[in-house]
């Protein structure tokens, strides 16, 4: 079976079995700051597994797109020296959210293994928690797998979502690629060699823990399996590599037939056709090459994959040309891979481009300070320098010396690097994070999109950032209540600010922000006392909101034009909603001419002109997609999303939970006050 026919042939099995095909979601996890890349199946569905997202579904099954670079998860280095290493892989699972359990969860692995892919079960191994004697009587008493066969481990075979909360035993499958394979079962002493290859994973979430490390049953135990496309397809296709399954042997004859290289053994050819995967991804999620974050790991990866060409002889932009021979091969599973292809290719060259100034360079200067190199490490100093003036990465730098047997003073080149920090160091700003703070169940009411004012009781008060029981006159602080009409800053556009007034008190909000599903009203206590509990009359500065709101549905205008203008490449990156001003970020690799400005101003001012109503609807995220709907970059939607409409001819259609006009009348006259880049491949329109 080819790489493409097993992910529908997995996809179609558990549709079969009642679960609900959910798409991959973005390598950008969304409202999940402890992660730099979906890294697993189960990322999307977090919240759901923690009761904070409900789905309306309780079976789910995904193919998804996962990135390992940088972070806590990071195999960079290893990528193209090892059989099954990658930056970018594909993640199967089927997930139970309190529906099936343990029992179900085996079937439908074993089934799915031995009779829809044909594997020999006399081939498979099965590994279970030492204390987990119910999965190895289902597996044994129920499947009829032979107990020789099944081991028992401690910590390899336990998942934990992180140092409290839901966790469990896990059940794993694995293929034995026979004797003529050095290696060992699991739990053996040799089990890490080639032999036994863990193929899919079983998660039974059924505790959870608190702080003091206590497990207690959760009420409705789940289920996150997940299961590697390309360790499976090397599996089907008989080989031990999965740079040798047909998906990754199309990216190398690509990339060889490229640069030119007639010997499609070499390394640096898997180093290339993995890395195009998962910059190309990255890209058409809406990262781009930049000098932090996230920006900096695809910056990495991408240096890594030019120097691999240059060494293979390449002396023009390569890396870029891969793209059409990617969407070949995945763009029919990720149509937004073909639908961004331009603008991918673009992304990429561009940064070949810029490396290529510096990369020569840098080697000479690498070359010329390992003639004189005394031992085999190679000095922090010149590491730094490689980094710092030649836009090396160290990772690179370390592949580098890898090859040539060396090593790197990396406590010597961090010695560096905090020296150029305190040369530098610049106050930073940071923001209370009220989420570890705030432990309040359900969710505040907006009633904002109605009217302007409303009434609400006091849930909670915070001083501080701490939990307080009142606030008297003259003293600030964030106070939460049921209901609001009180916009909180999102998607661009700032909170709302107004009023607060109850029996014998009155206060001020300066601003209204969110964390998790309640609104916080930051809040200076005018005269009286606020408790928990208290009554308020709620009023929204009515001015205010509704300049901010002429300015928001301008935002949408703007960004359609753009779209049409400069091309569908574009794609928001940031902005900013006030009632003074608009400012939007987006993806596009040059300056905007004065000729495009215009045409874009003409086309918002045409809008405008028509007056037509901005329309309002409710609907499912898939049927929104399919009418069009652009979601925002880096923004978390549930499954039932709102749906922004205006313009003729459905000229702006944008998810959005913003406030906008009635009409687009409304706006005024639209007017560019400023165009300029603020990152690489990055634009930014004040209007």
């Amino acid at each position: 079976m080819k790489t493409g026919e097993i992910r529908e042939a997995f996809l179609a099995f558990f549709e079969e079995h009642g679960h609900t095909r959910v798409p991959s979601s973005s390598l950008v996890p969304a409202n999940d700051p402890t992660l730099l890349f979906t890294n697993a199946g189960m990322n999307q569905f977090k919240d759901t597994f923690l009761g904070t997202d409900p789905r309306p579904y309780t079976r789910a099954a995904s193919s998804q797109r996962c990135v390992r670079a940088g972070g806590k998860h990071n195999d960079l280095e290893n990528v193209g020296y090892t059989a099954r290493h990658h930056t970018f892989f594909e993640m199967l699972g089927n997930f139970s959210f309190g529906d099936y359990f343990k029992r179900e969860a085996i079937r439908f692995a074993w089934t799915f293994l031995t009779e829809n892919l044909g594997l020999p079960p006399e081939r498979l191994w099965v590994t279970v928690h030492v204390s987990d004697d119910e999965a190895a009587k289902i597996w044994t008493d129920e499947i009829g797998f032979p107990a020789e066969r099944l081991s028992r481990l401690d910590e390899d075979n336990f998942w934990q979502m992180g140092d409290t909360g839901p966790c469990g035993p896990c059940s794993e499958v694995f293929y034995d690629h026979g004797p003529e394979v050095p290696g060992g079962p699991p739990g053996s002493e040799d089990d890490d060699l080639d032999r036994y290859i863990e193929i899919w994973n079983l998660v039974f979430m059924q505790y959870n823990r608190d702080a003091s490390g206590e497990m207690a049953p959760l009420p409705k135990p789940s289920v996150d399996t997940g299961m590697g496309l390309e360790r499976i397809a090397a599996v089907l296709q008989g080989v031990h590599s999965n740079y040798e399954i047909d998906l990754f042997q199309a990216l190398i004859d690509a990339a060889a037939e490229v640069i030119g290289v007639a010997d499609r053994s070499a390394s640096s050819l898997r180093v290339i056709a993995d890395h195009i995967r998962s910059c190309a991804f990255l890209v058409a999620d809406g990262v781009l090459p930049g000098n932090e974050g996230r920006g900096y790991v695809l910056r990495r990866i991408l240096r890594r994959a030019i120097r691999h060409g240059n060494k293979l002889g390449a002396s023009e932009p390569f890396f870029h040309r891969l793209v059409a021979p990617l969407v070949a091969q995945m763009g029919e599973a990720y149509p937004e891979l073909a639908r961004q292809q331009s603008a991918i290719e673009r992304a990429l060259l561009a940064e070949e481009e810029q490396f290529a100034k510096t990369l020569d360079h840098g080697m000479a200067i690498l070359e010329e300070a390992l003639e004189g190199l005394e031992g085999t490490e190679i000095p922090g100093e010149v590491v730094f320098k490689l980094y710092d003036t030649y836009g090396f990465p160290t990772d690179l730098t370390n592949d580098i010396a890898r090859e040539r047997g060396l090593t790197l003073d990396l406590a010597g080149y961090e010695r560096a690097m905090a020296a150029q920090r305190e040369r530098s160091k610049e106050g930073g700003s940071f923001k209370v994070d009220y989420n570890a703070t705030l432990k309040l169940d359900g969710e505040t009411t907006f009633t904002g999109y109605e009217s302007l004012s409303g009434e609400g009781r006091v849930l909670a008060l915070l001083r501080d950032g701490e939990p307080a029981s009142a606030l008297g006159t003259d003293e600030s602080g964030v106070l939460v209540l049921d209901a609001t009409p009180f916009y909180a800053e999102s998607g661009g556009q700032v909170g709302d600010t107004g009023y607060l007034a109850g029996e014998g008190v009155r206060l001020e909000v300066t601003d209204t922000t969110k964390a998790g599903k309640h609104h916080l009203h930051h809040v200076r206590v005018l005269e009286g006392e606020v408790r928990e509990g208290s009554e308020l009359a709620a009023t929204v500065d009515r001015a205010v909101r509704q300049r901010t709101r002429l300015n928001h549905s301008a935002t949408h205008l703007m960004h359609a034009a753009l779209r049409r203008v400069l091309g569908e490449h574009v794609t928001q990156k940031g902005s900013l909603v006030d009632s003074e001003r608009l400012r939007f970020d987006f993806s596009h690799g040059q300056p905007v001419s004065a000729a495009e400005l215009a045409e874009i101003s003409d086309l918002v001012n045409a809008q405008v002109r028509a007056n037509t109503p901005v329309v309002t609807r409710h609907m499912a995220m898939d049927e929104a997609m399919a009418a069009g709907a652009m979601a925002l970059f880096g923004e978390k939607y549930g499954d039932e999303v709102r749906v922004l409409s205006m313009g003729a001819d459905d000229f702006s259609v944008e998810l959005c939970g913003g406030t906008h006009v009635d009409r687009t009348g409304d706006i005024g006259l639209f007017k560019i006050t400023s165009e300029g880049g603020v990152a690489a491949g990055v634009r930014r329109i004040e209007a």
